[in-house]
């Protein structure tokens, strides 16, 4: 059984440097006034205690400590001689949650050590936890870092193609002519690549200043991986905004579809007042009740009046037709 961990944190690991990883004890942990080499501490961003145990841990930099428990959780990169503080955020993949609810996770390492705060839980974060339980993790921070990183951008994988598959289905139902609302939607879709876009455009200029930063633990296969985790976060970037000019295209073409199909609508309402525009006219003037009005008499003057009112009728269809109206 894995010895209970104080409240404070997610996870304590100690690497062992051939891909596994031990849980440091609550007493190891409660004795600690310098962080060893090779540990990974992950506290919970949340909790009341992680303050007060961050600045007890006394070489810690009060920079890192700030950066630990910023609020602000938009993507950043800051590097002061061999030290790195860095700010990412994930997508929400926990049960009844939204993918573009990101999960932030604030890093601070200086290639020795590792220490992280993290708002809820992160798939990719566990996605190392337990490569390290099982023996085929990171051998070093270093490479835990970037395989955290790879981690994070490659979960992303997922949800964009649910939104990929869900504005195909709306395409589909937009070029078969469906008369339900898509409006709402659309709008739901864009919204949502809207929020996602808003955190991995920062997300994806950090990544790539990783990459030339001049950090003396990172070497250049390093640099080289960071590159290629930055081009994926960036082809991520490109996906969702093709899916929001997809969801501008198709709905334009709903718009386009819904307007022409009211323009042939009052088209016909317009050609039926036309034709009836005279005759209501020439009803309504032999419908008044005045004296002399002719054929009042005769027994023939209601089918001269309909005689007269078809000739009209007749008349004007000709003159739509010779118009090209229908």
């Amino acid at each position: 059984m894995e010895p209970t961990q104080p409240s404070p944190f997610f996870h304590a690991l100690q690497l062992d440097g051939q891909g596994g990883a031990k849980n440091l004890s609550p007493q190891e942990l409660g004795q600690l006034t310098t962080l060893p080499e090779n540990t990974w501490l992950h506290l919970d961003f949340n909790h009341a205690d992680t303050a007060s145990w961050l600045e007890q841990c006394g070489d810690l930099p009060e920079l890192a400590i700030r950066g630990l428990l910023a609020q602000d959780t938009r993507p950043r990169l800051l590097s002061r001689e061999n030290r790195l503080l860095l700010t990412v955020r994930g997508v929400n993949l926990n049960p009844d949650s939204d993918p573009e609810d990101m999960v932030s996770a604030r890093i601070w390492t200086d290639g020795r050590r590792l220490v992280s705060t993290q708002t809820r839980r992160l798939r990719s974060t566990d996605d190392v936890v337990k490569s390290l339980q099982d023996g085929i993790g990171p051998a070093a921070l270093p490479e835990l870092l970037l395989r955290w990183l790879d981690r994070i951008v490659e979960r992303m994988t997922s949800p964009l193609a649910q939104l990929e598959e869900a504005v195909l289905d709306l395409e589909d139902s937009a070029l078969a002519g469906e008369q339900r609302v898509l409006g709402p939607e659309y709008a739901a879709l864009r919204r949502r690549c809207i929020v996602l876009r808003r955190y991995l455009a920062p997300q994806r200029e950090a990544l790539s200043r990783l990459a030339s930063e001049p950090l003396p633990w990172l070497i250049d296969a390093d640099r080289l991986r960071v590159r290629d985790i930055a081009d994926r976060q960036i082809r991520h970037i490109e996906t969702i905004e093709e899916i929001r000019e997809r969801c501008a295209l198709a709905y334009e073409e709903v718009q386009s579809r819904l307007s022409e199909q009211m323009n042939k609508r009052m088209y016909v309402l317009s050609l039926a007042a036309a034709l009836f525009l005279p005759l209501g006219f020439f009803t309504g003037l032999m419908g008044i009740n005045v004296g002399g009005m002719p054929g009042v008499d005769s027994p023939l003057g209601f089918w001269v009046v309909a005689g007269l009112c078809g000739a009209c009728l007749t008349a004007l269809l000709l003159v739509f037709k010779k118009e090209h109206w229908f």
